[in-house]
């Protein structure tokens, strides 16, 4: 058996598939590896692991005839034809729970910096123009008695609103299902999309990219936010409208907005670098020693499962038919 892994993954993950004596094939190049490289080097593996930056369409579904399972390394499956991978009896993995206190505390750690403008605050100590404590200087927002309201109220949803709760925001979240254990633990309240928006002083994405999801933010809404308003995105770039969210940037029509993920990805559009009232990060949501190091450890679990006839330990759950 043979596993073709799509990137160099940190851990103990090569080591695991090797003592279950399945041959490894990593893409140790400096770069993405391209539809073409990942078609030839699949060819006869019989599972893949994959990063999120890879398309896993047809094309390559079809190119891999031996193939029995697909885990990937992320939270989210938008990079995979899943629903075509099942048909051709092929299981999709992905890497639950253990990236969701590292994707939480970077959603806050977004809150944070735009409340308190501490990337324009930075800038300014580093260009030398710090000249003392002024009354005016770089004013933000508290967080306490805000409206923080969760897009999204799953695990990362859920792990975001416990923190807020405990700067003493008032939780709001939009959600396809009623969420009890948020409510029991932060008092949150579940609102239609429209009134949370009109309502929110904070807004966190964590909603996967799926066709109902597709911006879903989208430019009606975002007009109702709050001229002091914060939309911090981390989940996917597709989720809002994000060349209307700039505009609104730009008219200070809102107060700021923090990204881990773009539309374009990896491309940013060239006004964010403009804007003083943004945050960029690198899509670091997981970037943790300890999430990384889980999320490459599961992925070779689920291979080893699948590829021993056992069930995978974290499925990508399957649509049932209506």
């Amino acid at each position: 058996m043979k596993v073709l892994i799509t990137g160099n993954l940190p851990g103990h993950a090569v080591d695991m598939l090797l003592k279950n004596g399945i041959e490894v094939v990593v893409f140790e190049k400096n770069k993405a590896i391209t539809q073409q490289e990942l078609i030839k080097l699949g060819k006869d593996a019989d599972g893949l692991i994959c990063l999120l930056s890879n398309k896993i369409d047809k094309a390559v579904i079809d190119a891999m005839p031996n193939c029995k399972v697909i885990a990937n390394y992320a939270v989210g499956f938008n990079n995979i034809d899943v629903e075509y991978a099942n048909k051709k009896s092929i299981t999709v993995t992905y890497t639950p729970d253990v990236l969701t206190d590292s994707t939480a505390d970077i959603a806050f750690s977004l809150v944070l910096a735009c409340a308190r403008r501490i990337n324009e605050s930075e800038k300014f100590v580093r260009a030398k123009k710090f000249k003392g404590w002024q009354p005016d200087l770089f004013l933000g927002y508290e967080l306490k008695n805000k409206n923080f309201a969760i897009l999204g109220a799953g695990r990362i949803g859920t792990a975001v609103a416990k923190r807020a709760k405990a700067f003493g925001c008032n939780i709001l979240y939009f959600s396809s299902h009623a969420n009890t254990e948020l409510e029991k633990t932060t008092g949150a309240q579940k609102l239609p999309l429209k009134s949370i928006v009109k309502k929110a002083d904070i807004i966190s994405l964590h909603l996967p990219l799926t066709p109902k999801t597709n911006n879903i933010l989208n430019k009606e809404l975002l007009s109702l936010l709050k001229p002091s308003a914060i939309v911090v995105n981390t989940a996917r770039g597709q989720v809002l409208d994000e060349k209307f969210l700039i505009k609104q940037l730009k008219e200070n029509k809102i107060f700021a907005a923090g990204f881990d993920v773009y539309e374009n990805e990896p491309a940013i559009n060239p006004d964010l670098y403009k804007l003083n009232n943004v945050v960029l990060l690198p899509h670091i949501g997981s970037g943790t020693i300890e999430a990384r190091t889980a999320m490459a450890h599961l992925c070779a679990e689920n291979a080893i499962a699948v590829l021993k006839g056992k069930p995978a330990v974290t499925p990508v759950p399957v649509k049932k038919k209506k």
